[in-house]
């Protein structure tokens, strides 16, 4: 790798759940089928591989360093693309999936859901980022991995992935980084949920999908960024009600240290965010070499 960023070149996916990408060898992109024979869909149409690549090669480099045949090996690998509608299921808690699935486009949780219906969000996931790759050796599912909003996924088959580890150790290296950082999160998220007030609980994970995005997409520290839960999810994930989590955005936002609306987080005063979150970034473990 040459050192320069890769830069994912935007494309519009129409919005149907029912949209896949094949890609084509011998035209050097991916052609859009339309399994519901949706005409408004321009036959033909392709989105160059590297788009679809970019963000997962992107984010292996920030935790790993590849040679230019690992890449090119990853490059090589046969993925599916499709759109998922927001709150649709990619794979759910039992099922045995053959494949696993690559953000591409927009953000995902995992959960866990109690007997009697109450659901924990675990953890988010953003572009770039293969979120049940521990189905390679965990056959069955013991959480649900579901969209949060309308995504672009690519699904990569468990029988490429393992061919790829076994003839590339630097990409399985990789990959197991990428789980041991996904069990650091884990680690991070149990102590926010039960040590952390929940104000504090709202505004460490805010910073923590901030500097995660900031890993995949560069730039400049940004004032506001994506944060595409709903009261109810926010309450999902910090273990209170939907009730608590609106007084403590409404507090958070009268106080003028964020504002969160809208799928949105606005910094207001980035010294008293940093003083509320306690955030320490060492557990993301962004830099390979430390």
């Amino acid at each position: 790798m040459d050192g320069s960023p890769c830069r994912l070149r935007p494309f519009h996916v129409p919005a149907t759940p029912s949209l896949t990408f094949v890609w084509n060898r011998y035209r050097a992109g991916f052609v859009f089928n339309s399994e519901a024979g949706d005409h408004s869909i321009e036959k033909g149409r392709r989105v160059e591989r590297d788009a679809v690549l970019a963000s997962l090669l992107r984010r292996l480099d920030a935790v790993s360093k590849l040679d230019p045949a690992d890449i090119a090996a990853i490059r090589a690998l046969p993925i599916a693309v499709r759109h998922w509608e927001g709150g649709r299921a990619i794979v759910s808690d039992g099922e045995r999936p053959s494949e696993c699935c690559l953000i591409i486009e927009g953000f995902c949780i995992r959960s866990k859901t109690t007997e009697a219906g109450q659901r924990q969000i675990l953890s988010i996931h953003i572009p770039g980022e293969i979120p049940d790759l521990q189905s390679l050796h965990l056959r069955r599912m013991d959480h649900d991995l579901v969209t949060l909003v309308p995504s672009t996924l690519g699904f990569i088959s468990h029988a490429s992935l393992r061919t790829l580890t076994h003839a590339r150790p630097n990409v399985a290296d990789a990959l197991w980084r990428d789980t041991l950082i996904d069990a650091a999160i884990f680690r991070e998220w149990i102590v926010n949920v039960g040590q952390r007030p929940a104000p504090a609980r709202l505004v460490h994970i805010a910073l923590e999908l901030r500097t995660r995005l900031l890993s995949v997409r560069g730039g400049a520290e940004l004032a506001t960024f994506e944060f595409p839960l709903t009261q109810e999810q926010i309450g999902e994930a910090l273990g209170i009600t939907p009730v608590h989590a609106n007084r403590i955005i409404r507090q958070l936002r009268e106080d003028r240290i964020v504002d969160v609306s809208r799928g949105h987080v606005r910094v207001l005063d980035e010294t008293r965010l940093a003083e509320l979150a306690q955030f320490d970034d060492r557990y993301l473990h962004q830099d390979p070499v430390a």
